[in-house]
C-alpha cells in the first residue's frame, strides 16, 4: 500500500469547471476572479477580498499596502515556510526572528516585545498547521507600538479564533491566504488577501497587475478598453479564471473538506494518546484549526522518516527554520542558539498524511506502522 503525504482533492468538477473557464475566452483574469473574490469574502464574512496568484504575493502586496520601507523591520516567527520572511527582503527591510511555543509552534508571544526597535514596523504571525496565534495578545502588543499586523494564514482556511474566522479579525490589517497544491483549498496556485480597510484593497489590486489603473476585467469589459494609466509601480501577481473556477468549487466544500481531516485528526489521536514515544498536537480551547498539518513529536526524526519511508508511507517536515537557511544566517547573523524552542521542535517534528481523500484503510494503515517504527525507540519522548 503506497500512501503519500499529500494527495490534492479534486474531483470531476473541478475538471469541468476549468473547461468551461478555458472555452469562455478568459484565460486571464475576468468574471470568475471577481465571482470568486465575492464568494470568498461571503464565506469568511468580511467586506475585501483579493485574489493573487500564490500567498507570497498576497503577503509582498500587504507589505506594500502598508507601506514598508528600506531598512523597516517586520517580527516574524522562524518556524515557517520561507516567503514569510522573503517578501519582506524585497523592500530591502529586515526579517526579524522570534522564537517559538514548544506546543503550538507558533509564535512565543511572550518574546515579541524584546525584538520590537524604532525601526519595527509590522508583525507576522504564522497560524502553523491551522491552529491561529494568540491574536489578542498580538493586538495588545501592536496597539501598544503602533504596529501593524499582518496574518500569513497559508494554512488557515477554515480555522477560528474565538468564534471568528481568520480572515475576518477586524484588528488584523491585512490576512494572507494560500491555494498552492497542498493547501486545504487548492486552486494549484494561487492565493487570497482579505482586509476590512479599503484602502489597502484598492492598493493591492491595483498592483497586482503592473500597478495598472483598472484591471483587466474592467478594462476589456469597457468601451474604451485600449486605455490604461500605470498609477504606482506594481508586480504580475494576478490569478486567472481557470484558477478562480476551480476555487469556486473547492470554497463550496471546505467545511466538508475540514470535516474529513478532523475525522483523521480524532482517529490519530485516539490512537497515538496513550504512546509514550508520541507527542500529539495541542489545539487551545478558544480556536479551531483546519487541521492542514498533523505534526508529532518524536525522537529519532530522521531515522523514523526513512523506515516510513521503505512502508510506502509519505511523511515531512515543517518547517526547517529561517534561521537555519545558509542565505538568511550569512545575510542577517541569526544565531543557532537563540532559538532553542523552534530548534528543538525542528528536530523531534514529524508531518504525518492528513488530507480529505484517505481512508479508513489508509489511516489505519499508517497508524499501525507508525506505532511498529516507534516501539524500537526504547526511549520515550517525554
Amino acid at each position: 500500500m503506497q500512501i503519500p503525504f499529500h494527495k490534492t482533492h479534486t474531483t470531476d468538477e473541478e475538471i469541468e469547471v476549468a473547461t468551461d473557464a478555458i472555452k469562455s475566452g478568459w484565460l486571464t483574469m475576468g468574471p470568475k476572479v471577481l465571482e470568486f473574490e465575492n464568494k470568498f469574502k461571503e464565506y469568511i464574512k468580511v467586506p475585501e477580498a483579493v485574489a493573487v496568484n500564490s500567498a507570497t504575493a498576497a503577503l509582498h502586496l500587504a507589505l506594500k499596502a502598508i507601506g514598508l520601507q528600506r531598512d523597516d523591520e517586520v517580527i516574524v516567527p522562524t518556524n515557517t515556510f520561507v516567503a514569510t520572511a522573503e517578501v519582506i527582503t524585497y523592500f530591502d527591510a529586515i526579517p526579524v526572528l522570534c522564537d517559538i511555543e514548544y506546543d503550538t509552534h507558533n509564535i512565543d508571544v511572550s518574546k515579541i516585545e524584546s525584538f520590537i526597535t524604532n525601526k519595527t514596523k509590522a508583525i507576522i504571525p504564522v497560524h502553523f498547521a491551522g491552529q491561529p496565534c494568540d491574536m489578542d495578545e498580538i493586538y495588545d502588543i501592536a496597539q501598544k507600538y503602533n504596529l501593524k499586523v499582518i496574518e500569513d494564514a497559508a494554512h488557515a482556511i477554515p480555522s477560528s479564533y474565538k468564534g471568528t474566522k481568520i480572515g475576518a479579525l477586524k484588528n488584523s490589517d491585512i490576512t494572507c491566504f494560500s491555494f498552492y497544491a497542498t493547501k486545504t483549498l487548492s486552486t494549484g496556485e494561487g492565493g487570497m488577501a482579505t482586509t476590512f480597510n479599503s484602502d489597502y484593497s484598492k492598493n493591492i489590486k491595483v498592483n497586482r497587475l503592473h500597478g495598472i489603473s483598472k484591471d483587466a476585467w474592467d478594462r476589456y469589459a469597457t468601451k474604451v478598453a485600449w486605455y490604461y494609466d500605470i498609477i504606482d509601480n506594481g508586480n504580475k501577481y494576478n490569478t486567472t479564471d481557470i484558477n478562480a473556477s476551480i476555487g469556486l468549487v473547492q470554497l463550496k466544500k471546505q467545511d466538508k473538506l475540514r470535516d474529513k481531516r478532523v475525522y483523521i485528526a480524532k482517529k490519530y489521536i485516539e490512537a497515538f494518546k496513550n504512546n509514550k514515544n508520541i507527542i500529539l498536537p495541542f489545539v487551545k480551547d478558544d480556536r479551531t484549526t483546519s487541521w492542514h498539518l498533523f505534526v508529532i513529536k518524536i525522537k529519532d526524526r530522521d531515522e523514523t522518516i526513512e523506515k516510513l519511508k521503505e512502508l510506502d508511507i509519505g511523511t515531512s517536515v515543517h518547517f526547517i527554520p529561517i534561521h537555519k537557511h545558509t542565505y538568511y544566517k550569512n545575510t542577517y547573523g541569526y544565531k543557532n542558539e537563540e532559538y532553542s524552542i523552534a530548534n528543538k521542535v525542528f528536530n523531534e517534528s514529524l508531518s504525518l498524511p492528513i488530507y480529505p481523500d484517505m481512508n479508513d484503510i489508509e489511516i489505519d494503515y499508517v497508524i499501525k506502522k507508525v506505532k511498529e517504527v516507534l516501539e524500537e525507540n526504547k526511549n520515550a519522548i517525554k
